[in-house]
């Protein structure tokens, strides 16, 4: 017994000996970040830890005394999260090669837009548009190699079309609807992550909820999430136009109800593509559409939205408030005078006269009222940056007759006579659904480079530092912690992304080390091209594409699929 007992306090010794001998080994990384402060993406408030990084995958979190790397941070009072995670991303849209991650210049494929404000993946191919096949986007892509990573939708529209040719405008057929079925399925096993709609253009707009219906139910057996741009975004589509089209268009409650009823349905994850409530006339109505979710979640249904921080959308930078109708010209009207002559011809008429009026009365409401139209270009350089309703009080006539008056003194043969851009949501609105757990953050945008157009949206720029610095910090609407779980382990679940969007061993080591004192989005609408200002390091499988604040140009990201 006593011999025992020895042999047993020997192997004890011995046992405690190794571990100290082990614990006294220094940890070795290839990346360690010292002395931050974590945001784990969970929602939880920080915690002070380092982080070890080896073979593109975070190791180790926690006190990291005494650890050796190959690359080694300081981020003394500066925090890290996961990397940002673009829940709806044009960085690869539909069949256009150039300008996306498909292009053959790697500055654009290093998406500098978009990893500079800390995104770490997108997911793109939305709006119902993709290329066909998926497997060909998908090699491509891996053979160009690309900035962030990315996950690849399958495109309602661009199956419908597949399917239905040019004949796109009325309702599938049953023996069509079984052909893109079969398409989605394809696709689904060539890598696609889930199917988008574009249910307010073409040719989405003239499929049925029923088809919708029976195309999603190919998504559940491969964890797949249909993403919808939705029928409406506000009273009507932006295809409507009152004198043209009958009465009784989509609404917002109307499109978000489909978009239920398709999950209810289908069994499919679904998810409310940048969720808004638009038009000066439709304001507040974000109340009824969470009530909407909030009770189909409760009964079950998953179903999700995303939001950019902005309170004016992409078209909205193409405001034209003048109705083409109005303004179609012919050889005749294109030689003396384009547009404006055409209108001139219009306003002759008083039937017509009264009806253009009305139209663009409904123009100027949907597009945020007169005091949120502005113009940016026109042939009079002193209205640059004043609002329809600015103009209307220096002319003495009201929006509607100062909106004539811009197209008929403009350039003439621009729609609407000048550059305008509309501001057509409410902060009330942002800030409600902001404030919902299941509202994931999302740019809406594509890749840019500095010298791009003037009428890019400040969104491609900036949106996920400015849901951190306008929600959480200035305005207080939501905190820091929600911010960051809303870009990160929210649109990793709804996603289906169980390695990413959550700092945590064994987790890929897509990593954001930030300022939270200085980071802010600087991208403005008369300036936008201008990178997000306090993002110092970027990590996408832990090579650096951002480094002391500065483009690495490094292409690390992969096209991720189930």
């Amino acid at each position: 017994m006593k011999a025992r007992l020895l042999v047993g306090v020997a192997l004890s010794v011995a046992g405690a000996v190794a571990l100290a001998a082990q614990q006294a080994t220094p940890q070795t990384f290839d990346l360690l970040i010292q002395n931050g402060r974590v945001y784990d993406g969970t929602g939880n408030p920080w915690f002070p830890a380092d982080i070890g990084v080896r073979d593109g995958r975070i190791v180790a979190v926690g006190r990291l005394a005494g650890a050796k790397a190959a690359r080694v941070i300081d981020a003394t009072g500066k925090y890290i999260a996961p990397g940002f995670i673009d829940i709806h991303s044009h960085a690869d849209d539909g069949a256009r090669v150039q300008g996306g991650f498909r292009d053959q210049n790697s500055q654009i494929r290093a998406a500098p837009n978009l990893v500079t404000q800390g995104i770490t993946t997108v997911v793109v191919n939305q709006d119902g548009r993709s290329p066909w096949p998926i497997s060909t986007q998908r090699a491509l892509i891996e053979k160009n190699q690309i900035g962030p990573n990315t996950m690849l939708l399958v495109g309602h529209g661009a199956v419908r079309s597949q399917v239905m040719g040019r004949d796109t405008r009325r309702p599938a057929t049953d023996e069509e609807i079984v052909k893109m079925r079969a398409l989605v399925k394809q696709a689904m096993e060539e890598g696609a992550v889930g199917m988008s709609a574009g249910l307010e253009y073409d040719p989405g707009r003239w499929s049925t909820t029923a088809e919708v219906v029976e195309l999603a139910k190919e998504l559940p057996a491969f964890d797949g999430v249909f993403i919808s741009h939705e029928r409406s975004e506000g009273s009507d589509p932006l295809w409507y136009v009152p004198s043209q089209d009958g009465p009784g268009p989509p609404t917002l409650l109307d499109a978000v109800r489909e978009t239920i009823e398709i999950g209810e349905k289908s069994g499919a994850r679904v998810v409310a593509s940048h969720i808004k409530a638009k038009g000066a006339n439709y304001w507040g109505s974000s109340a009824a559409a969470i009530g909407l979710i909030e009770r189909a979640r409760a009964r079950g249904i998953d179903v999700w939205a995303d939001q950019y921080p902005y309170p004016t959308s992409g078209t909205d930078g193409s405001t034209v408030l003048i109705p083409d109708w109005a303004t179609r010209s012919t050889g005749a009207t294109q030689a003396s005078g384009g547009r404006a002559e055409a209108l001139r011809k219009t306003l002759m008429d008083p039937a017509l006269s009264k009806t253009v009026r009305s139209d663009i009365a409904h123009e100027i409401a949907r597009r945020g009222g007169a005091n949120n139209v502005v113009v940016y270009e026109y042939t009079d350089k002193s209205l640059y940056g004043k609002t329809l309703a600015e103009i209307s009080a220096l002319w003495r006539v009201d929006p509607v007759e100062a909106a004539i008056q811009i197209q008929l003194e403009g350039l003439p043969n621009r729609a609407g006579g000048a550059r305008m851009r509309g501001f057509s949501m409410d902060e009330g609105d942002m800030e409600a659904y902001a404030k919902q757990p299941w509202v994931a953050t999302s740019t809406d945008g594509g890749i840019a480079l500095l010298d791009g157009p003037p009428s890019t949206h400040a969104r491609f720029y900036g949106s996920f530092p400015r849901k951190i610095r306008h929600y959480a910090l200035t305005r207080g609407v939501i905190t820091v912690e929600s911010a960051i779980r809303s870009s990160t382990s929210l649109p990793a679940l709804i996603m289906g992304l169980r390695d990413r969007g959550i700092i945590r061993e064994g987790m890929v080591a897509d990593l954001v080390v930030f300022d939270l004192a200085i980071i802010r989005d600087k991208a403005t609408f008369f300036e936008p091209h201008q990178y997000s200002e306090g993002i110092e390091h970027v990590f996408v499988n832990g090579v650096a594409v951002v480094d002391q604040s500065k483009l690495t140009w490094a292409l690390p990201g992969k096209v991720l699929v189930r």
